[in-house]
Parts: C-alpha cells; structure tokens; sequence
C-alpha cells in the first residue's frame, strides 16, 4: 500500500538467529538472554546504571512512580507532548497529574521553568519527556528536583543512543524507563527497561517486577533453589527470553542505525529549509547528540493538517502525529491544566517517515509529496 511508510523494522538473518537460539533451548520466561541483555544495557549507558527489562515502557513508567512511593493525593509534574502512558500510570497511583508546558515552537522540550512554577506542598516527583531523542535541559530540571527535594523520573521511550552533554539520556533522574516497542530506535515488538543508579531502589523494582518473589523461575528450573518467599507485594511485569534475545541484535545495531537517522534528517532539512508553510523543531540543537527517534515538522496554522495528510497518504506516504492534545482525550477532558504551547503543536504537528533502512530518494519522494500536499 505504501511507497513510502512511517517506519520499518532493520532486522535480518541476526535477529532470527536470536529467536531461535531462543527456541532450541526451550526456556522462554526470563532467563539467561534476559540477564545478559541487563548487563549489555547497564553497560551501554554507563555511570553505575542498574537495568530491569520488562514487559513494555508503560510498565517501567508504572514501576518507577511505584518505587518513589508514589501514593494517592500527591502531584506528579509530567510532560504536556507525550504519548498517554506517562498521565495513565499516574492516574493509575491515584496521583494528579500536572501538565508542564514545553518551552517554545522551536525547542519541544518541557520547559524548567514551567515545571518549578508548578510544584506545590503536593508535588513529590517530575517525570520528564526527551521528546524525538533530543536531550531536555538537564543542568536545571536537575537542579530544581534536588532544591525541592522532588524525584526525577526519566522517560526515556525515544532516547537510546541519545546524550545530554556527552552523558547518556537515562543516567540523570532516581529512575529512568524506556521503551522497546516496534518503533522505536532498539526495538523488540513490545518490550522495555526500567534504570536507576540506586541500590535500594534497584531492589523496590526488581520486587515489583516479579510478584515481589525472592527467587525468579530461572533459578529453580536450574535447580538453583527449590522455593522463594513473598517480601512485598509485586506485578508481574517480566519481559521474555525472545525480546531480550532480539534487543541484546538491536543493542549492538543501534549506534549505526542512529548514525543513519542522522544522515537521513540532515537531508530532509536540506529539502525542507526553504518551505515557509513548515518550521522544524531542534534545527540548531545543542544540549548534546540527539538519536533522531522521529522527524516532525510544525505546519503553519493557515495549512489543513488532515488535508496534508489525506493527500500524502493518495500518494503512499504514511504520516502520523506526535502527539494529540492530552486535554482532548475524553478520560483527561477537564481534568488536567491548559498547556498552550503544547496545544498548539499538537494540532499542527505532522511526523514524517525516518527508519535506519530508509533511502535519500525515499525522503525525495515524503519531500515531494508533502510539498505537493502543502500547495
């Protein structure tokens, strides 16, 4: 259907290998892949990172406001552009979200500003969106969250292989979560990790991810142990050997796999510059290497988004948003704050196709059909 879709996986004859290695050994739970694929990550982001894998993002999200002791009444300052797991798992705790506002039309990032001018005597934690793969301000939001005494929860869903200043995208807040879903830059089909650099906290997680047992299946099919006791209530949360046999091919894919995204976006900015209809956020970003998890482009508010859309899709562009207005889901429709800049973007936001395997002449051709759409 598509001469040119949102994205593609950049798997091969590797990833299959993976799965079958898998397979032969005839243990699909948790297990040894899963460890290693732990050890690899932990590794990759460096700085004492403790790693989890889990069943998918949201669940790391949702294990990360747990083990901050996230509790109902209290206040959770999350992002106003963001995919809805972020406000469903602090809804979840019975906490209230508050919405910061990103800082500007160019700079889609939550703004530090926003987010201090929202803590009250009921915050007790800020989780924190690097929309695209590009780094928020660190050096403040860092700094705020230590003066106010707040937990910093890192939403890491679009930054593997991302840094801020040369330190990696997840190795900043008490806890950080990311997301291997079939999208993203490490992607596993449905899949995630849960970081953090503190011991105790490392424990909470790990209790939470499996029923709070204190021996895993793994141990007692290698007769390692014949039972386990309950230390405290827990989730069932677990990824699978598969995911991590697929993520551990991806981990080793995924620096060339950003450096190509790289490639690719610089050549969609060289043909979409001069288009006075469109701006693109992070033109000149400079808080560190971005991994280019997607590319979108603002449309002036005189152009009709959905007409864009229909007319690239006539001619086999698959586009998508990034993301709709959280105040317009029916389940948050007056119940979280305005976020006006936000809210703007969120209806004039269009994301373009950006996939490591993707060519120049397929960007040509999103180029082409886009301009051809914004006529």
């Amino acid at each position: 259907m598509w001469r040119v879709q949102l994205f593609k996986l950049n798997y091969d004859e590797q990833e299959q290998t993976a799965v079958k290695e898998v397979l032969d050994s005839a243990w699909l739970t948790m297990g040894q892949k899963t460890i290693d694929f732990e050890t690899a990550f932990s590794e990759y982001l460096g700085n004492d990172s403790q790693s989890l894998a889990v069943s998918n993002g949201t669940a790391a999200l949702h294990m990360a406001l747990l083990a901050c002791g996230i509790k109902p009444g209290d206040e959770v300052i999350t992002s106003s552009l963001t995919f809805i797991a972020d406000q469903n798992v602090t809804y979840m705790t019975g906490a209230v979200n508050i919405l910061a506002d990103i800082t500007s039309m160019e700079d889609w990032s939550m703004d530090p500003a926003e987010i201090e001018s929202h803590i009250t005597s009921k915050t007790k934690a800020v989780m924190i969106v690097h929309y695209a793969g590009y780094a928020c301000d660190m050096d403040h939001i860092v700094d705020i969250c230590k003066r106010h005494n707040l937990y910093l929860i890192e939403d890491c869903a679009h930054t593997p292989g991302a840094d801020y200043k040369g330190r990696p995208l997840g190795t900043f807040g008490d806890i950080a979560a990311f997301s291997f879903f079939s999208n993203k830059n490490l992607a596993v089909g449905e899949g995630g990790m849960v970081v953090t650099r503190n011991p105790e906290v490392y424990s909470k997680l790990k209790g939470l991810r499996s029923h709070g047992m204190t021996v895993p299946s793994f141990d007692r099919y290698k007769g390692r142990a014949v039972s386990y006791d309950i230390e405290t209530p827990g989730l069932n949360y677990r990824i699978d050997e598969i995911r991590s046999a697929l993520g551990l091919v991806q981990l080793k894919k995924l620096e060339e796999a950003n450096n190509k995204r790289k490639e690719l976006v610089e050549h969609y900015f060289r043909r979409l510059d001069d288009i006075q209809s469109i701006t693109i956020p992070y033109r000149e970003f400079s808080r560190g290497k971005p991994n280019y998890h997607i590319m979108p482009i603002l449309l002036s508010d005189k152009i009709d988004r959905n007409s864009v859309i229909e007319s690239m899709k006539q001619d086999g562009v698959q586009t998508s948003i990034h993301y709709p207005a959280i105040q317009n889901f029916t389940a948050y429709k007056g119940k979280v704050n305005t976020t006006p800049k936000a809210e703007y973007v969120s209806a004039h936001e269009l994301t373009l196709p950006l996939y490591p395997t993707m060519t120049h002449e397929e960007v040509d051709i999103v180029c082409g059909t886009l301009i051809k759409g914004l006529s």
